[in-house]
């Protein structure tokens, strides 16, 4: 399974996010969405047009934040 976290630099959420998945063995792909136009228009279809991160998409399920938020 592939998981996607969609975030930003120095986003606490989204590198607990990442270092969550890394501890658990499982890849996941950072996509930062700061840094290409495309990829934050792909989270945004992903998170129905939210603007908060991380956005993780694990399978066919999308989750908005990360830690309880």
């Amino acid at each position: 399974m592939s998981v996607l976290i969609y975030g930003k630099d120095g986003c606490p959420y989204t590198e607990a996010a990442i270092e969550n998945f890394a501890q658990r063995g499982i890849p996941a792909t950072y996509v930062n969405v700061k840094k290409n136009a495309a990829d934050l228009e792909a989270m945004l279809v992903h998170s129905g047009g939210k603007r908060r991160v991380p956005v993780i998409v694990e399978g066919g399920k999308v989750t908005i934040g990360y830690g309880g938020t």
